[in-house]
């Protein structure tokens, strides 16, 4: 014993990093205290072992979910979730595999969401479905130590016909504004034009006028063509015979 001791204090002094926490086993019972670290600690030759957790925030991509939703209507969509251990001790006695288990409760958390909202909610409420997630998933991972910090619905991609009928849908809905707008602008116009009738019926020398201002505008234009105005009482007295 003496003359191994040397060397069997090097095997007992153990070192783990700040970001780090260690989980120790004497005889298969987690000591008390919870975990240990960040630092320098001490284990038993032959009775202790460990388990080191990270305790960083970890991401990871959901895959691409193929979602029916409230509406009938099939789409993909994937997402990331961002998490980190909160409880190392939860984390190691609770369950085996805390990563892969909140991986997969994260697609199947995807899935029962989105399968409540129609496909408008979830092109437009994309917050609020991340949001949902996120308390849905820290819920159910609170009893493994896990903390999840941020949840994210990265794309959601839509069938090629579905793309095609929405894409037509908003190109009639453009062209019946444009029809509206061009409806009002004539109706304004020929308001503004009556006005003006009844501006120039007080002041017929007015017309006149305005005969000139249109040649003038006219022969700016280098037209071939030329117009001569005519009074309307000259007309009248033709019409009249």
């Amino acid at each position: 014993m003496i003359l191994t001791l040397p060397l069997s204090i090097w095997m007992c002094i153990k070192i783990v990093k700040e970001y780090e926490r260690a989980i120790i086993f004497r005889l298969g019972r987690i000591l008390r205290g919870g975990a240990k670290g960040p630092g320098l600690f001490f284990i038993l030759p032959c009775t202790d072992s460990f388990i080191n957790v990270d305790m960083r925030t970890i991401t990871f991509d959901i895959p691409p979910q193929e979602v029916l939703t409230k509406d009938s209507v099939t789409v993909s969509v994937d997402g990331v979730v961002y998490y980190r251990v909160q409880n190392a001790t939860l984390a190691v006695a609770n369950i085996t595999n805390a990563d892969a288990a909140t991986r997969l409760l994260a697609q199947t958390t995807l899935r029962n969401v989105l399968g409540t909202k129609n496909l408008a909610e979830i092109l437009s409420d994309r917050e609020e479905i991340a949001h949902s997630m996120q308390s849905s998933l820290d819920d159910a991972t609170d009893d493994w130590g896990i903390k999840v910090e941020r949840v994210e619905i990265k794309d959601v991609k839509l069938p090629l016909q579905l793309q095609r009928a929405m894409a037509a849908e908003a190109e009639a809905s453009r062209e019946a504004r444009a029809k509206v707008i061009a409806a009002e602008g004539e109706m304004n116009a020929s308001r503004a034009l009556k006005e003006a009738s009844l501006v120039i019926a007080e002041s017929p020398s007015a017309l006149q006028l305005r005969y000139l201002q249109t040649l003038n505008t006219i022969a700016a234009e280098k037209n071939s063509t030329i117009i001569f105005p005519l009074p309307l009482e000259m007309m009248q007295g033709f019409i009249k015979q």
